[in-house]
């Protein structure tokens, strides 16, 4: 039996607008020299083009090779209506092991490389091993901070998810005819975009309405708390500005 390789990395962890792309890639273990011949690295340290340049590459040879690719789009909404009952770290521990999954279908062993998202690389491995549950008890996980600059899975990963979500992004300003730019808070386009995209009777659903940056444009543009973001798309608000303060400084 071939002995096969997965790698897990995300994209767009930080942003305030836009989805969470998580990416899990397997491969044969023999297949690793085809990475380091198109030239993946971790995506980080790749301009625009080259990432492009590449993932043309990896999407033709996962093709012709029959490599697996696992990737979830976390959209804001999940996003938001996990915060109410947990943190982002969980969140992730579930959308690696959600992608990961997707990935490969009919191997029974194998070794998994995970780009950590915790502070505790170990203790999201542990994580992850106990969400894939014992159909995955003969995998061998290794979970290390910066994994996309180490392994070239990982980073092949990295690469796919970044594409993802800059395709994302470019169709959601397309759709909205706003350039939303990198839908980072840091990013000057994004942060003019921000007073259209709270302009309305709720936050845009392209924003994660649990972030303070969002928290801050909705407050100074409406005097009002953020309105909570709800499973069935219902939303409730607290219409007065006191009472939310109040609420959370007793």
């Amino acid at each position: 039996m071939r002995d096969y390789s997965i790698g897990v990395d995300e994209a767009g962890r930080g942003p305030v607008i836009g989805p969470l792309i998580v990416c899990a890639m397997s491969i044969p273990a023999e297949d690793y020299p085809i990475l380091k011949e198109m030239g993946v690295r971790d995506s980080k340290i790749l301009s625009k083009g080259k990432r492009e340049s590449i993932y043309k590459l990896i999407i033709e040879q996962a093709v012709e090779r029959n490599w697996g690719m696992g990737i979830i789009v976390c959209e804001p909404s999940r996003i938001d209506n996990n915060r109410s009952s947990s943190n982002l770290n969980e969140l992730e521990v579930d959308l690696f092991s959600e992608a990961i999954i997707n990935s490969i279908d009919n191997y029974e062993s194998g070794s998994i490389f995970l780009d950590a998202c915790d502070v505790d690389q170990e203790r999201f491995g542990s994580k992850v091993r106990l969400k894939l549950g014992s159909e995955w008890s003969e995998w061998k996980i290794f979970s290390e901070h910066a994994m996309d600059s180490s392994n070239s899975l990982v980073a092949a990963s990295s690469i796919v998810a970044k594409v993802t979500r800059d395709d994302a992004m470019q169709k959601l300003s397309d759709e909205i005819g706003l350039d939303l730019g990198s839908g980072y808070p840091s990013d000057p386009k994004t942060r003019s975009s921000m007073e259209r995209l709270v302009s309305g009777k709720k936050p845009h659903d392209c924003l994660r309405w649990t972030w303070s940056t969002v928290e801050r444009a909705w407050t100074d543009l409406h005097g009002t708390p953020v309105p909570i973001r709800h499973e069935n798309n219902e939303i409730s608000s607290q219409t007065d500005i006191r009472h939310w303060i109040e609420g959370n400084h007793k």
